[in-house]
């Protein structure tokens, strides 16, 4: 029974990523999941992925490109004001602009780059480096 999905697929990607495997697979897919996927590809840390459609839920084949020092998710979700973001970039990150954090806002899921630009705050998702 899983009681974060997002921390399984999080933590299924790392391991992956250490052992030195090119793919994995991970599940049950989500819109959120989607999301963060999209972003960490944008972003250079993940290569292509897809969405696999089975009878239980269905799940993203992922391709590693081994650019994935650490990754996880942040709890409990930390409320995050857009002039706070260097508190948390040096609590999560191990360098200033070094990895990126993933946070949801009300114009959607974004990293903190694109939140610092749109000059809006929001929930503390994840971290990758």
């Amino acid at each position: 029974m899983q009681f974060d999905p997002l921390n399984d697929a999080f933590t299924t990607i790392y391991n992956a990523e250490t052992a030195g495997k090119y793919e994995v697979t991970v599940r049950p897919a989500s819109k959120l999941l989607s999301s963060m996927l999209n972003i960490m590809q944008s972003s250079g840390y993940i290569g292509e992925y897809e969405q696999l459609s089975d009878g239980r839920g269905g799940s993203f084949r992922i391709e590693l490109i081994g650019a994935i020092n650490r990754c996880g998710v942040i709890k409990p979700r930390h409320s995050v004001k857009r002039l706070d973001f260097d508190k948390w970039e040096s609590r999560y990150l191990p360098a200033r602009d070094f990895g990126l954090l993933i946070l949801t806002t009300n114009q959607g899921i974004m990293n903190h780059f694109d939140a610092k630009k749109e000059r809006v705050g929001g929930r503390l998702l994840a971290y990758v480096f």
